[in-house]
């Protein structure tokens, strides 16, 4: 540890900052019969989660000007957001990147991407079914469809708006949506969109959704089973075969959000049908994100032909009531698909840069959690502060990982979480990990505190999920 690090950690532990308190999540206010007038635009002032989110940032910006640290968050790349970028007038190496194949800067999808602005505009500028009906969105949704071996497929112009709207509408009350305890706050988001039940399942274990389905599945009508083929936070990847021959057993149909496996996974980025090598109907609805790996904005789902045109009519916020992806994210897609085909080295080289970093950080000791070693990479530092002041820490000597706090991951599994790019290079990585094995010895002097009221040693850090979660 150098004498700046012991004195930084030394004034973290040392300092008084204000504590953000108040509920973390909304709680009902009794109506009463008189209440004081809010006031013009004061209406908001006193929520709940309005308040509690002013006091997060005003706490980390305390810790920021008490430490000296570099603030972790709302970096701002100068240039593409890839392996490498500049903010603030500072080089970093970057692992915040979801930008896996570098795709978002290659010359070949920018000029896609122009060339559709310059043909058909910056926007579709309605919706599909009035006159936003470009003919990329074919195209692209005959490339989707045939990767995932389904009937037909539908773009869109949001990720996380396709998997909370595509659940909200094929489920009401009286359905359940099965959901692997690690899903997606989109998929989540989803089933409170529904008005369905939500019930759990222990990560990746078919024999505790076989028990679950078999003590519950007849009090509902219909049920969906959500798992993802790689899920964010651990970088491991979902047993689809298996999930879906027991969703079958009892009767339920099976999604799968491939927001981080289509261009990542299998032997030609094609995801995880291709990764599994399994049919496409196996599974009723391949959902997933362009923004991504695809190096474009939007998402997508793919199933039976006769479903998704249903949805494309009828389901809010998937093309009903709302624009369709802009003509160059189209473009974009398509282009990176191209670009997949005919650079297989830059999947080579993601591959390769995940098992190097992998060896790298666990011949450190480093503990990885569940990780596959994949290019989601996750290094346990148990302790909100600890991970907090680690990915600081880590900012200040020029790389850029961000910490993920409970509740985002259970209490004690705080982690800083790697995405690596085929263009990150072996000294980097090897760098990194050096340079993480000894901010770990830093971490290991500050104690394992939650951040909260109750710790007077780092009053003020702010509650969950904080930092870069």
């Amino acid at each position: 540890m150098t004498e700046p690090e012991r004195g930084i950690a030394r004034r973290l532990l040392a300092n008084g900052i204000p504590t953000p308190s108040g509920p973390t999540r909304r709680q009902p206010v009794p109506v009463r019969a008189s209440r004081s007038r809010r006031g013009p635009g004061r209406q908001f002032a006193d929520h709940p989660a309005v308040v509690d989110a002013l006091r997060k940032q005003a706490a980390i910006q305390h810790l920021v000007d008490t430490t000296g640290l570099p603030h972790p968050l709302y970096l701002s790349p100068e240039g593409p957001n890839g392996a490498v970028i500049r903010s603030g007038g500072r080089e970093l190496v970057n692992y915040s990147s979801y930008n896996y194949l570098e795709l978002a800067q290659h010359p070949r999808v920018i000029a896609a991407a122009n060339a559709a602005a310059e043909q058909y505009g910056t926007s579709a500028s309605a919706t599909r079914i009035v006159t936003g009906e470009i003919p990329l969105y074919a195209q692209l949704e005959r490339r989707l469809a045939g990767i995932y071996d389904t009937g037909d497929a539908l773009v869109t112009a949001s990720g996380f708006l396709t998997n909370a709207a595509v659940i909200g509408f094929l489920l009401a009350e009286g359905d359940v949506a099965v959901c692997d305890s690690l899903a997606h706050a989109s998929l989540v988001a989803g089933t409170q969109w529904a008005g369905c039940r939500r019930v759990t399942f222990r990560h990746n274990d078919p024999e505790a959704l076989a028990a679950l389905l078999r003590a519950s599945r007849h009090q509902f009508d219909r049920a969906l089973v959500i798992i993802e083929g790689h899920y964010s936070m651990d970088g491991d990847l979902g047993p689809v075969a298996e999930i879906a021959e027991v969703a079958r057993k009892y009767d339920c149909a099976v999604l799968v959000d491939e927001a981080h496996a289509l261009g990542v996974l299998g032997p030609n980025g094609l995801g995880s049908r291709e990764h599994f090598d399994i049919p496409g109907d196996l599974v009723d609805i391949w959902a997933g994100s362009l923004s991504k790996a695809m190096g474009s904005t939007g998402g997508f789902i793919a199933g039976d032909a006769d479903l998704v045109r249903a949805i494309k009519y009828a389901a809010p916020g998937m093309a009903l009531y709302t624009a369709g992806p802009s003509p160059s994210n189209v473009a974009a897609v398509l282009a990176g698909l191209d670009v997949l085909a005919a650079e297989p080295d830059r999947l080579t080289r993601l591959w390769s840069n995940a098992r190097l970093f992998c060896d790298a950080l666990r011949a450190h000791g480093l503990d990885l959690a569940d990780s596959q070693s994949t290019p989601i990479v996750p290094v346990i530092v148990p302790g909100e502060v600890r991970a907090g002041y680690a990915a600081a820490a880590m900012l200040q000597r020029g790389y850029n990982a961000g910490a993920i706090l409970s509740p985002v991951v259970p209490a004690g599994t705080e982690r800083l979480r790697f995405f690596l790019t085929s263009e990150h290079t072996e000294h980097q990585l090897r760098a990194t990990a050096d340079h993480l094995a000894d901010i770990r010895t830093i971490v290991e002097h500050i104690p394992d505190l939650a951040i909260g009221p109750e710790s007077a040693a780092v009053r003020g850090l702010p509650t969950a999920p904080g930092f870069l979660a």
